[in-house]
């Protein structure tokens, strides 16, 4: 089988992206894993397949780079809305389905915003907190972010006890002067990757509940792939609606690639 394929990247975070709105594709667990590894494929943090929906501009299937479908990856929202405007499917606006329901997304130029989920819980324990932002969030504030095992540390967490069987990403937060550093352990890529859309949202949100956001409404991120911005408007303690993640969504290149049926 002959698949067209494009790469994209969102600070750093990057997808195999696949129009799929002709339904002809259909990919194994192992062909996913093949196609996202960086030594024998084309090499992702993931992969995503761009699928029709009825009444809205299309769907959103994301896989991780281990093969399997995965909650919601918000740099990958942000990638496969751009993907849309290069097929024509959308202009400046999108409304999309993915795994934990419906998203708005507007674009203007390469710059991609990505309307996110509310969160209405947060759990707080001793040292952490845990929150959903369309996948399952640990975060953690650090001392010294730029010397951490990120690797080792987040691997211990997501493979503890409590999170071994279902799995958890692993967020290290430090505020630096006006902006927050954010570095992730993703779950499923099982490494730390340059940015994670869901994990920057949910820094900034653990940000503001304690006083360390940009803003009372704003709070801009830096991650190892790049800079990102999440907007939000908060409501009692820990309830946070209207979230938007902001930043770049950039094409990297267009192939074809030989599979094995």
């Amino acid at each position: 089988m002959i698949l067209e394929c494009f790469k994209y990247q969102g600070t750093g975070n990057d997808f195999v992206l696949i129009d799929n709105r002709n339904k002809e594709i259909v990919l194994t667990t192992e062909q996913i894993k093949w196609l996202c590894d960086r030594r024998f494929g084309i090499g992702s943090d993931g992969l995503i397949l761009l699928e029709l929906e009825e009444g809205l501009d299309f769907k959103m299937v994301y896989y991780n780079s281990d093969g399997n479908e995965s909650s919601m990856c918000g740099n990958g929202g942000r990638c496969i809305t751009a993907f849309a405007k290069r097929l024509g499917i959308i202009e400046t606006e999108a409304k999309f389905m993915a795994i934990d329901g419906l998203h708005d997304a507007k674009i203007k130029d390469e710059f991609v915003s990505l309307k996110m989920n509310d969160v209405k819980h947060i759990e707080t324990g001793k040292n952490f907190y845990y929150l959903n932002t369309g996948s399952p969030h640990y975060v953690k504030f650090v001392d010294d972010i730029d010397s951490l095992d990120v690797f080792t540390e987040g691997k211990n967490i997501r493979y503890n006890e409590r999170f071994m069987d279902v799995g958890t990403n692993v967020n290290f937060i430090q505020k630096k002067e006006h902006e927050l550093v954010v570095r992730t352990y993703e779950r499923g890529v099982e490494n730390e990757t340059l940015s994670c859309g869901t994990g920057v949202t949910a820094s900034a949100l653990i940000a503001a509940l304690t006083g360390n956001s940009s803003t009372k409404n704003n709070c801009f991120i830096k991650t190892l792939g790049g800079n990102l911005n999440v907007t939000f408007e908060k409501v009692l303690e820990n309830n946070f609606y209207n979230i938007w993640l902001e930043g770049p969504a950039l094409f990297v290149f267009k192939t074809t690639i030989m599979i094995e049926d």
